[in-house]
């Protein structure tokens, strides 16, 4: 049976370790008060047969053999002998406290007992229960050759039947009275060792877990007193301090989030008060620069003055991507996704980008994997997301370099993927700026607006892919693209390339 209660493990543990070790204690001590017990009869067998030895050999020493008689029959009175004799070599009894025995053969049990060459043994007598049968040889010495002669060493064999009824009587009594003591003691300890664990480990604990459980749905309120400095008291107090500091957290957190909300409502504002300005400037610097082309087609083409008007133009155009940045950020515009050839892609964009002032002096290596599935994604917000990588990436390459641009089908996670590669040789980005480069507005361009990254990041992650970057100071940076690839080659008609 399994049992999900720790307190009740330990206690059932405990109380089966009780049980061993008072039972196997009780038991050895049993076992050496019986092994006592025996040895006490054997040890008056004995004493008994001695004194009967030198009873009947002084007797048969001065040839009253009738005294010998007489001394059995006196000794065998006692209530614990079941019979003593004297019985010849081949196993006739010569003399025994039982006159009627006298002449028949002694039992064989006594009798193997000599013909074994043991002193003792153990064995039932019909009657009379468990008895101890004791053997002890007459020697023939000097003083006996004159009745029985010189030839034969033995003359006979003193035989005494101790009962061990009494005994083991006793050892009953014995075993009942350690079972009763061991059962009261494993029974005691076992019922203090229960109510100690549960009065003082399981209650606690218990307690304890019903207060996690309210922690755990958000009460934070719950405490805990602690009664002892024992291991459970310590846990009680740690628990105690924990909660304090979850509560304390979680009022910095809701004060710290409360901050971000205000924030984060002030940021609406700012940026939908950026999105009606810039939509507003919009339309100005339209009418600016369309007003500045006519002026410019007033002037001959050798007047110092194109110049001014080209510059004018060039910052016009600079302020009106800024706006578009700034729209688009705002407000992005709905994606029209279709099936898209990355590669047809990657090489459309990239015509566009060697166009770029510093593009041409930029060399230009295409590694593009063939047979690439395609993507589903809006082409427009692909072009727009290559076109501000491979510029930033001619943009740190000012004394020319190498834009390498790979193109590969790759299995992440189990998902398929089509990865592109975007790495320049240029002398690439500080940790310290790498970690904040897809953070809005934050920017290290002279000119820059800072959402181009931030909208590139943006534009990915709401087609399914993802955008990271890896960079080392002086050897360059790379811009990893990953969209899902869409089914396998031609399992949809993929859009006109020149579209």
């Amino acid at each position: 049976m399994k049992f999900k209660s720790l307190t009740t493990r330990v206690i059932l543990l405990t109380i089966a370790l009780l049980i061993f070790g008072i039972g196997t204690f009780a038991g050895l001590t049993l076992r050496r008060e019986q092994q006592q017990l025996i040895n006490s009869a054997r040890e008056s067998s004995d004493l008994l047969l001695n004194t009967i030895e030198r009873s009947v050999y002084n007797s048969m020493r001065i040839g009253n053999t009738e005294d010998v008689q007489v001394i059995l029959e006196m000794v065998g009175q006692n209530e614990k002998l079941v019979g003593v004799r004297i019985f010849h070599p081949h196993g006739v009894i010569l003399k025994s406290s039982q006159p009627g025995e006298v002449g028949r053969p002694v039992d064989e049990r006594d009798f193997k007992l000599f013909l074994d060459n043991k002193r003792e043994g153990v064995f039932n007598l019909p009657g009379h229960g468990e008895v101890l049968g004791m053997v002890k040889p007459i020697y023939n010495d000097r003083q006996c050759n004159l009745c029985h002669g010189s030839k034969s060493r033995i003359i006979g064999l003193l035989n005494v039947n101790y009962s061990l009824v009494e005994t083991r009587s006793k050892i009953v009594e014995l075993t009942k009275l350690f079972a009763a003591s061991t059962f009261a003691i494993i029974f005691f300890l076992s019922a203090a060792i229960s109510i100690v664990m549960v009065r003082f480990v399981k209650k606690p604990l218990s307690r304890m877990a019903e207060n996690m459980a309210k922690v755990e749905a958000g009460d934070l309120s719950v405490r805990m007193t602690s009664h002892g400095q024992d291991e459970i008291g310590r846990l009680i107090l740690s628990f105690d301090s924990m909660v304090d500091r979850l509560d304390r957290a979680k009022k910095e957190l809701e004060a710290y989030h409360f901050q971000q909300m205000e924030r984060a409502d002030r940021l609406a504002s700012v940026g939908e008060m950026a999105a009606g300005i810039a939509h507003e400037i919009k339309n100005p610097l339209t009418g600016i620069a369309a007003a500045m082309t006519v002026i410019k087609d007033d002037f001959s083409e050798g007047d110092s003055r194109i110049g001014i008007i080209n510059e004018v133009l060039e910052q016009i155009s600079r302020l009106d991507k800024t706006v578009n940045d700034l729209l688009f950020f705002g407000k992005p515009t709905i994606s029209e996704p279709a099936c898209t050839d990355m590669n047809q892609a990657l090489k459309k964009i990239l015509v566009f980008a060697s166009q770029h002032r510093g593009g041409k002096d930029i060399q230009k290596q295409l590694d593009l994997e063939e047979n690439l599935p395609p993507v589903y994604v809006d082409p427009k917000h692909i072009q727009q997301v290559f076109l501000n990588l491979f510029l930033n990436a001619v943009q740190a390459m000012a004394n020319g370099g190498t834009l390498t641009v790979q193109s590969r089908r790759v299995l992440v996670d189990g998902e398929d993927l089509v990865q592109v590669k975007v790495t320049d040789t240029g002398q690439g980005i500080p940790p310290n700026i790498l970690e904040k480069i897809f953070t809005p507005f934050f920017t290290t361009k002279a000119q820059g607006t800072g959402l181009g990254l931030a909208i590139s990041h943006r534009l990915i992650e709401q087609h399914g892919g993802r955008l990271t970057v890896v960079s080392e100071c002086g050897q360059g940076t790379t811009f990893t693209v990953e969209l899902p690839a869409f089914g396998s080659d031609g399992e949809c008609k993929l859009p006109d390339a020149e579209a």
